[in-house]
Parts: C-alpha cells; sequence; structure tokens
C-alpha cells in the first residue's frame, strides 16, 4: 500500500490521522524497520492474525477518536494463544466504549510483541516558520517526563542525526548502564535519516511520532508509530 493510496482513502473519509497500521505500512515501504501490524474487526480474525504473527501478540484499539489507547484499556500485552486474543479483543472493544461512547472503533491492530529495548521517540512536527523539523529523544513515558529531547530542520545528513543523538542528556543510557546493553546507534542514526527523507519526500506529512522505538545491540524497530497529514 503506499503512500498516496492510504492519503487518498483518508482524505476520502475525511480524517488527517492515518492509523496504527497504515503508518507502519508506509513506513516500513520507505524502509524504516517497524513491526508488521494488521488490522482485525471481529475476534475470529484477530486470531487468525495473531497466529500468523506468532506468539506472544499485542493488541491494540483503532480507533481516531481514541489517542491515549493504554488509558482507555485499548491495549493487552503478551498473549499467548487464541483464547487469550479473542478474549482481549472483547475487552479492549468493551473498555474503550466505556471509555468513551461515541468513539469510532475501527478495529484492533495485531502484532508480535518485540522484545523490549531501550525506549526512544523519533518523531516530527511542522513549523510554521521553518517547515518540516525532526525531534529525537528518550522514548516511552520518559519522553513526557524528561522532555529530553532534540531537533534538527528537514532535510537532514548522517551528520545531523548523529548530533541529535548525541546532544540529549540522557545519551550515556544508549552506551549501556548499569549492566544493560548498549544501543545499536547506527541503526538509530539510520532511522532518524530514513524518517527524515520520508517526510521530506511526502510534505502532506504535518506530524509524526514513532514512540517507542525499541533500541537493540543490534537494530533498531518502531513498535508504536502515528502519522498526521494535511487536510485536503
Amino acid at each position: 500500500m503506499t503512500f498516496q493510496s492510504v492519503l487518498t482513502q483518508a482524505r476520502s473519509e475525511h480524517r488527517t490521522l492515518l492509523n496504527e497500521v497504515e503508518a507502519k505500512q508506509v513506513l516500513g515501504e520507505a524502509g524504516v524497520s517497524v513491526t508488521v501490524t494488521t488490522l482485525a474487526t471481529s475476534a475470529d480474525e484477530a486470531a487468525k492474525q495473531a497466529e500468523a504473527a506468532g506468539y506472544p501478540v499485542v493488541l491494540k484499539v483503532v480507533s481516531p477518536d481514541i489517542a491515549h489507547k493504554s488509558d482507555a484499556g485499548g491495549v493487552k500485552l503478551n498473549l499467548n494463544n487464541t483464547a487469550e486474543v479473542k478474549a482481549a479483543y472483547a475487552e479492549i472493544v468493551a473498555s474503550c466504549t466505556k471509555a468513551v461512547p461515541n468513539a469510532n472503533i475501527v478495529g484492533v491492530a495485531v502484532q508480535h510483541m518485540a522484545p523490549q529495548g531501550t525506549e526512544v521517540i523519533i518523531g516530527m512536527t511542522t513549523d510554521a516558520q521553518f517547515g518540516p523539523v525532526m525531534m529525537f529523544g528518550l522514548g516511552g513515558i520518559m519522553v513526557e517526563v524528561l522532555k529530553d529531547v532534540s531537533f534538527r530542520l528537514v532535510p537532514l545528513t548522517d551528520r545531523d542525526a548523529n548530533q541529535m543523538i548525541n546532544e540529549i542528556k540522557g545519551r550515556p543510557i544508549l552506551d549501556g548502564v548499569r549492566g544493560q546493553p548498549a544501543s545499536d546507534i547506527a541503526a538509530l542514526k539510520s532511522t532518524i535519516v530514513k524518517v527524515a527523507k520520508f517526510v521530506e519526500d511526502h510534505p502532506e506529512v504535518r506530524e509524526l511520532d514513532l514512540n517507542p522505538v525499541f533500541a537493540y545491540p543490534d537494530g533498531a524497530i518502531a513498535v508504536d508509530a502515528r502519522i498526521i497529514v494535511a487536510e485536503a
């Protein structure tokens, strides 16, 4: 699925938010390492997709009206069999319907549960004066608590990406602390550059978040993704 086809579909539905499945599809085509994620619209479909993805799996609600999925009960982790997946699907729909009664629940995203890594965020926003701006920092809830991030204008180079990584105060965490393994800095740098190129190639993109990206000793992978595009 190309970015233009996803964009056309979103605009035909009068929405500017690409759901997680769509965002990962277009980023994956751009060479960004993401967890393969599929959309299930029933418990039976979720179970089939979970088998294909390989256990353990994660289920997450897909809805343009639910920004914070965990707060609405829209995330189920470490599911290990068909029964757990089917039960989780029903629980997600029930919890999210209760939390946000008028939410349009498109379905549930199904993905293999990636091994835990060091969490970082790679994002982009659009400045009214300077245009697209890339962001890098420690991810997960840490980005909200510490706000330890760096910025660069698009387009950017490998050197820019390297500087972004080195500028954050939490940089020593990426080198490994208290017995934790060091992160693959080259993989993080490559991901930043690829996302920046994606943004440069698609000026319709207004905001983008990969949070978290799991950084490993060998490689890095985005396990959640969000893209906002301009209105038609």
